[in-house]
């Protein structure tokens, strides 16, 4: 059973989005089109899928929401040994995060992603207190580590993640959205043993990731199969094909890095474009939320067109 649940982490390789969850027009959970949502993902043939997190808008969602949701997501993952559900823990209270943990895995998680602590500025010492004590409540199931310091302010670096992982060796990963993460994503690969580490931020530094030792990507899922082709180019280990991942990955840079300039503008523009490629009804954020301009709805026009090969209706 032990070396079943760790192997689950290397299902956790190239694209894994994190999934976005659909509201109706008046700001009711759409289940429905999440069910869709997760069904796309799962068929573009991906490996692992996470939730909730950032791009799932999981700060504004009521716990009963959340556990239907993550049951559905369950519900198509628990039976199949090709696919690993990664479910978040946000919690700042340690109790709670252990409590939310345990249950993401007596549910059926493949894995757990653990975003540390991070309101009111918690000491280094109490952040490593709390990962810690996530990590020895699940063991042996494997863990993300969750290093997002825009977001969070966290600090943290490869010794102290290293240190961590020698005391629990079920933290398998650690998902690098530092602003530039390849310099930490090379640190932690020349570990001995190395730490895997998956890309975050919208994909924006993918090929420089890619060369530092990255084993995946965990974007937004509106447009995964695009993600997938520029992964697919760029690891192949063929020169040409570097060039023409590199290529398509310049393509896109222009509209990721717009959309990345804060949380909550990339979250409205991928739910325009799921709504757009016909996913599901509505991209409705719930407020506080990014309103998109004429000129931001026209560049999302722009993207599906220029795009249109990779990004079909659904």
């Amino acid at each position: 059973m032990t070396l079943e649940i760790l192997d689950s982490a290397v299902l956790v390789r190239g694209i894994s989005p994190v999934l976005e969850v659909p509201f109706t027009a008046d700001g009711a959970v759409d289940y429905d089109g999440f069910d869709r949502v997760v069904r796309y993902v799962l068929g573009t043939g991906v490996s692992s899928v996470m939730f909730p997190g950032f791009a799932s808008e999981f700060h504004k969602l009521s716990e009963d929401e959340r556990a239907a949701l993550t049951e559905i997501l369950l519900g198509h993952t628990r039976h199949r040994p090709d696919v690993a559900a990664i479910i978040a823990v946000q919690d700042h209270a340690t109790r709670l995060a252990v409590h939310r943990a345990e249950a993401a895995v007596a549910a059926g998680a493949d894995l757990i992603n653990l975003l540390p602590p991070h309101f009111l500025s918690p000491s280094r010492r109490s952040l490593i207190q709390h990962i810690e004590a996530v990590l020895a409540a699940v063991d042996p199931v494997p863990v993300v580590l969750q290093y997002a310091p825009t977001e969070t302010g966290t600090s943290l670096d490869a010794d102290v993640l290293g240190t961590i992982q020698a005391r629990h060796p079920n933290l398998r990963l650690v998902k690098v959205e530092s602003s530039p993460p390849g310099p930490l994503i090379a640190e932690l690969a020349a570990r001995t043993p190395p730490l895997p580490a998956v890309e975050g931020y919208a994909g924006v530094q993918l090929p420089d990731a890619v060369r530092r030792g990255a084993v995946g990507s965990q974007p937004g899922c509106s447009m995964t199969e695009l993600y997938v082709e520029i992964w697919r180019l760029l690891s192949s280990g063929d020169p040409g094909d570097w060039e023409a991942g590199y290529d398509l990955h310049r393509r896109l840079l222009p509209y990721i890095s717009y959309w990345m300039l804060d949380t909550e503008r990339i979250i409205a523009a991928e739910k325009l474009i799921s709504t757009r490629r016909g996913l599901f009804s509505s991209p409705h954020c719930r407020e506080p939320a990014h309103h998109l301009d004429p000129e931001e709805v026209a560049t999302i026009n722009r993207f599906l067109t220029e795009f249109a090969a990779y990004l079909p209706p659904l």
